[in-house]
């Protein structure tokens, strides 16, 4: 078999999980929660399963959820999305990165990543035979080198793919960076993917800007989030997509043969739980506690934190600890010390080592505690 992509290997978040259970440590790799969802989304996902909504969903996704988005994304970004031809429930956002990725790579097509990046991005582009132009935003700021933008983007530019809040640096992206970003794409024939799974994860203060507030790029633009994170049951995968009606026919085209349709239950689930908008308006100061609390933990520490704006992460160098490289020190501190992180290696094409390990405090108090225990006596 020829293997069309020979050179990748396991994904870091199953190798360093798979460490995590195998040494019984502490697991601030993943990116899941450890705490329940709230009751009433589990009794609603129970009532629609008893109720029979069991078959197949409209392949485009529920009614009432899809109509849930276009008033969200209408209220908070003063955009409209069109509920019936311009957004779609997906089988998570990954589905919905993928899947948009499909519909428009064509060999040879060239793509921009800003890295550190999410891992599933480029392998899906070489996948369909795109080559990938990466931009290095790097330690400790993660700044966008907009110059470096200007001079990747040629007539050969596809698809730019953007994270914001970006994982795994916290980092959170201005509102004049999206109009940098503008001012260098507007007259591009290229699109956008705009991962913006960690929306309602911001903190201090500071707003999620989404590339649905920009006009110019609004239609050839597709933004892509998760229920999953915004309701604490990754498991569930359910996320969704909104783009221009021209672009979500081409993507539905895809999606049609891909996945057809998400679980049924847990979209009216959703659509239900989010009917309290409490439920995801509370995150950002849920989450910002959560980041304080581990964050002071590691202050005694010789961790040096890079500051989290957004998403359930925070990063540190550690080589303050050891020389070892990113990798190496991670699986060290799995092993030896019971404390599984991801080296941020994984989230670059050349595997940069910049001594920095994520860690996860999407995490029950008792867990950060127990895991903050251990990195103290490092």
């Amino acid at each position: 078999m020829n293997s069309k992509l020979p050179h990748l290997e396991t994904t870091i978040f199953t190798v360093m999980s798979q460490l995590a259970n195998q040494h019984q440590a502490i697991n601030l790799a993943q990116g899941f929660p450890d705490f329940e969802p709230h009751s009433s989304l589990i009794e609603s996902l129970n009532y629609y399963s008893y109720q029979n909504y069991n078959q197949y969903a409209p392949m485009i996704g529920v009614e009432k959820l899809r109509n849930f988005i276009a008033q969200k994304v209408e209220r908070f970004h003063h955009a409209i999305y069109h509920p019936e031809q311009e957004i779609t429930i997906t089988n998570g956002a990954s589905q919905a990165i993928f899947t948009a990725i499909a519909s428009i790579i064509e060999k040879g097509d060239e793509v921009i990543i800003f890295e550190p990046a999410y891992d599933l991005y480029k392998p899906a582009v070489e996948m369909f035979g795109g080559v990938v132009q990466p931009i290095q935003l790097k330690y400790p700021d993660y700044q966008i080198d907009f110059e470096e933008l200007k001079q990747k983007v040629t007539s050969n530019t596809k698809l730019v793919i953007f994270n914001n809040p970006n994982n795994p640096s916290g980092k959170i992206f201005t509102a004049d960076d999206l109009i940098q970003i503008e001012s260098i794409l507007k007259d591009q024939n290229c699109y956008i993917i705009s991962d913006e799974v960690y929306e309602h994860m911001t903190f201090d203060g500071k707003e999620h800007q989404s590339f649905a507030r920009i006009p110019s790029l609004k239609e050839r633009t597709f933004i892509t989030a998760s229920f999953g994170k915004l309701c604490h049951v990754t498991g569930w995968k359910v996320g969704y997509v909104l783009a221009g009606a021209a672009l979500m026919k081409e993507f539905r085209k895809v999606h049609q043969f891909n996945v057809f349709c998400v679980h049924t239950p847990s979209q009216y689930a959703i659509a239900d739980y989010l009917d309290d908008e409490n439920n995801y308006l509370e995150l950002n100061d849920f989450f910002q506690q959560k980041r304080d609390y581990f964050v002071k933990g590691l202050s005694t520490t010789k961790f040096e934190m890079i500051p989290a704006e957004g998403t359930y992460f925070v990063s540190a160098s550690y080589k303050n600890y050891s020389p070892l490289d990113d990798k190496s020190f991670a699986q060290q501190l799995t092993i030896d010390h019971k404390v599984a992180t991801i080296p941020f290696s994984a989230f670059y094409h050349d595997a940069l080592n910049e001594h920095v390990i994520r860690f996860c405090f999407a995490k029950q108090e008792e867990t950060l505690d127990a895991a903050l225990e251990r990195l103290n006596r490092l």
